[in-house]
């Protein structure tokens, strides 16, 4: 059984901002496999992910998209932590997770269908080993400790990972979560992006000590990692992972990260932080790190960089196609899937809103029904 990760005084870290490696051979022996190919392709990834965000909000400014969340400055903890995830495993998302979502290979034209208003999703969870865009803070820290369980006591050798906020170690369900998941082992690793603001409450008013600290007063280990160190992210999760999967219960990971945008495309981040705040964290940004880490050890040249960027342009320009295109749903298509099996209210409240849909059309074309 892998070991229980030690109590450190600092985070996690295996790249400095300026791209030099951190001499911890505890952690970089967990991502000794990842090499000049393994790492080009990580960058490509935190560049498509801030694409993709980028292409989503500007969606949201221009009216296509009811409302988005950014994720830019999170690139690393999202990439790194689901790329070390395997095909079984299953991941409970909050809203703000496109990037692992593009990793677990959710099509880009299905990224913004909840947000646009013509479904009440965006992909199909099995399909993916992902569930949708939660809107509940903190729900799914629950539904990932329940599945997991589910799965141990069906003698799946998997794992599931419930990622959320910092504001969210604030609600019931995750302290529940907790609870539950050390009392009966629950494979379940939970993956707190620490950005420093849930909405515009910072993270002292969340808890006076680090987050991570938390899982000791529930019996499970706690860790805090660089967040913006994507090789960093890859290994403890890695190692959170196959604590998991091999029957040691589960573990709290605290991603120290940074929302650089707003909380969502509704909200104003200027009203409550100062600028230089952001310009201190913009210089430990997530893709920068790697791109000096691939320049350094002789990974980097133009024809690399101008091939990521066309493949990020080229994901951008499915999501933006596929969602100004987007049809609008038939009104009545309101009913489906909300119930796993029909029954008689159900099918009442629809026949009603038929009803309903015939006299507005009759009253608009003059005939009455």
């Amino acid at each position: 059984m892998p070991e229980k990760p030690r109590d450190r005084a600092y985070p996690v870290q295996l790249v400095q901002p300026d791209g030099r490696r951190v001499l911890d051979p505890e952690y970089a022996a967990l991502v000794a496999d990842i090499g000049t190919a393994e790492l080009r392709e990580l960058y490509a990834d935190l560049v498509i992910a801030r694409r993709i965000d980028s292409e989503g909000t500007a969606l949201q400014r221009q009216g296509e998209l009811g409302l988005w969340a950014p994720l830019s400055g999170q690139e690393a903890a999202q990439i790194g932590s689901a790329r070390a995830l395997r095909r079984d495993d299953y991941v409970f998302c909050s809203y703000r997770e496109a990037g692992v979502a593009w990793c677990r290979g959710v099509d880009p034209a299905d990224l913004t269908r909840l947000w646009r208003g013509v479904a009440h999703h965006c992909w199909d969870p099995d399909a993916v080993g992902m569930t949708n865009p939660a809107i509940v803070v903190g729900a799914q820290g629950l539904h990932a400790t329940g599945y997991a369980y589910a799965a141990h006591l069906d003698g799946a050798e998997l794992a599931t990972v419930a990622y959320f906020g910092d504001g969210a170690t604030s609600q019931g369900d995750i302290a529940e979560a907790l609870g539950f998941a050390a009392s009966w082992a629950a494979p379940v690793v939970f993956f707190c992006q620490n950005n420093h603001w849930a909405i515009s409450a910072p993270v002292r008013v969340q808890s006076a000590v680090p987050l991570a600290r938390r899982a000791y007063g529930y019996g499970m280990p706690g860790i805090r990692v660089d967040g913006n160190d994507v090789l960093a992210v890859l290994a403890v999760t890695r190692q959170a992972l196959a604590r998991a999967r091999s029957g040691g219960g589960p573990s709290f990971i605290e991603a120290l990260t940074y929302r650089m945008g707003p909380h969502t495309t509704a909200d104003d981040p200027t009203r409550y932080r100062v600028p230089a705040e952001a310009d201190e964290w913009r210089g430990r940004d997530p893709i920068d790190r790697v791109r000096r880490l691939l320049a350094r050890e002789s990974g980097w040249d133009a024809t690399f960089e101008r091939e990521v960027g066309e493949r990020a342009d080229a994901v951008a320009h499915r999501l933006r196609r596929a969602t100004v295109e987007m049809a609008d749903p038939a009104p009545e298509t309101l009913f489906d899937h909300v119930y796993a099996t029909p029954h008689a209210e159900l099918e009442r409240q629809r026949a009603a809103f038929a009803a309903y849909l015939a006299d507005e059309q009759g009253a608009a074309t003059g005939v009455r029904a």
